[in-house]
């Protein structure tokens, strides 16, 4: 709900899988934030890092047309550009992973061959390594948000007690909620429906 959209790469020779392997990566969401921060720092030694942060009002612009596939198919579509490799292994941001991976080949040009899967940063060391960038460069945006904002933001995700907590406040009143929120995620709609604008005449009498 809160933040940035953030878009993780990482390429590497085949002949590092095995190194990239033993670094214990793998899914980000398995790893504790100790443990990603380690084995972020390992990766450019191995290969390349590259990420794409998306601001909440161009989430939020593309969700406004029901197109965050297509924000998110662009932004692969640019990492793969900007690496070249002869394979790219993506998670599929679609429900039919064939159709993600044949779309953003589209996109992708001639030369490289796609390789869509779902939990695909569970099965391949390489797009593990690609989530643990994404995470670990969103947490540091979180952070750096929370310290401009000056306020506790909590992880940004909307099953965080305290997020929920800091949509609340800012959705509450049925205003405009800050830059850094996106408005138009289904849980912060539901908080400015539920806790509409206050108007002079309620009060009244």
């Amino acid at each position: 709900m809160l933040g940035p959209l953030v878009i993780g790469a990482f390429c590497c020779t085949e002949d590092q899988l095995e190194a990239l392997r033993a670094t214990g990566v793998r899914d980000s969401k398995q790893l504790s934030a100790r443990l990603r921060e380690e084995v972020y720092a390992l990766l450019p030694g191995l290969g390349e890092c590259r990420s794409i942060s998306l601001p909440p009002r161009t989430v939020d612009r593309y969700v406004d047309r029901g197109g965050l596939n297509e924000l998110e198919l662009d932004s692969f579509a640019a990492l793969v550009k900007a690496f070249e490799p002869d394979v790219a292994f993506v998670d599929a941001c679609d429900p039919d992973a064939e159709r993600f991976g044949r779309r953003l080949a589209q996109l992708a040009g001639d030369g490289v061959r796609i390789v869509s899967r779902h939990k695909a940063d569970r099965d391949f060391p390489v797009v593990s390594a690609a989530s643990i960038v994404a995470k670990v460069r969103r947490d540091s945006a979180l952070s750096e948000l929370a310290r401009v904002a000056g306020e506790c933001i909590g992880s940004g995700y909307p099953s965080d007690p305290e997020t929920q907590e800091c949509v609340e406040r800012h959705a509450r009143d049925g205003g405009r909620v800050p830059a850094w929120m996106r408005r138009s995620w289904e849980t912060v709609q539901r908080v400015k429906r539920e806790h509409p604008a206050r108007t002079l005449d309620r009060f009244e009498t």
